[in-house]
């Protein structure tokens, strides 16, 4: 799980990272360093956020029994694919007005004071932070306890900090447009496999139908513990032995969701001349 953690890393992490670089950018440029304060204290309590429902979530699960840790595990696997799901159509819409919707947002709380500054840049980050938080503690399920999710879950914020903090300076030039295209389709097929590995929690906690019916095995082709297998798990969180549900429903989501994101935007059409924008 290491590749596709840290993929998550990069890709929320940047995202943040970019939110926050816009905030400060503003702030400075408009001479409001005032509200620095308050903004800073909004990102650090996003983050507390953060990891504390990360916390949360790995203490619920220790406390469980087996099958209430299988259940849980898998709903809140389909969850951060929900989640994943909907940070990638997100920033597809709205990569382009995101700097312009920030400002106007931060300049309407400056105008109400200190509190709504926060408050801004509290939800701003702690969006991102909120779908980390559950999408990292559903890789630590689907890995069996390994520190591998963390470590590629640091991996890509340290990477990500490193260039919301070039692109901030201006030492490099990134096409966020093709940037985000590139990790949107990279992501539907982890969170395709975290879709999959989710029912087959839910289908050992008896919930989903199914269990032994296998669509495929080829764990002696494709040892688990062989260096391609644990590739194939920590990217796709491939397994050998998939079940005919599993297997439908990871082709299902990955087509379906695919097709929609890679679909070409739809352009304006001008108000024709008379009417009203």
């Amino acid at each position: 799980m290491l590749i596709g953690n840290a993929l998550i890393g990069l890709r929320e992490g940047l995202e943040a990272v970019l939110v926050v670089s816009i905030l400060i950018a503003f702030l400075v440029r408009g001479q409001h360093r005032w509200a620095l304060r308050p903004v800073w204290i909004g990102v650090v309590a996003a983050v507390v956020l953060s990891v504390a429902v990360g916390a949360l979530l790995t203490y619920t699960s220790a406390t469980m029994s087996f099958e209430q840790q299988e259940m849980f595990g898998g709903g809140m696997s389909i969850l951060a694919v929900v989640f994943v799901t909907t940070m990638i159509f997100w920033m597809r819409t709205t990569a382009r007005t995101l700097a312009a919707q920030l400002r106007g947002q931060m300049g309407e709380a400056m105008q109400l004071g200190s509190w709504s500054v926060f408050i801004v840049a509290f939800l701003a980050v702690a969006r991102e932070g909120l779908e980390t938080a559950v999408f990292f503690f559903s890789s630590v399920q689907s890995a069996g306890g390994t520190i591998l999710p963390l470590s590629g879950f640091l991996a890509g914020i340290a990477v990500s900090v490193v260039l919301g903090r070039l692109l901030y300076l201006g030492a490099i030039k990134v096409d966020l447009g093709k940037f985000f295209t590139a990790t949107g389709v990279l992501l539907i097929f982890v969170a395709a496999g975290v879709l999959a590995y989710g029912v087959h929690d839910l289908q050992e906690a008896a919930v989903l139908p199914g269990l032994h019916a296998l669509a495929f095995d080829v764990s002696e082709q494709i040892p688990p513990s062989s260096w391609y297998g644990t590739l194939l798990k920590g990217i796709f969180n491939f397994s050998p032995r998939t079940t005919v549900l599993e297997a439908a429903v990871w082709t299902s989501y990955a087509l379906v969701v695919l097709a929609l994101f890679l679909r070409p935007k739809r352009a304006a059409v001008p108000a024709k001349t008379g009417e009203m924008s």
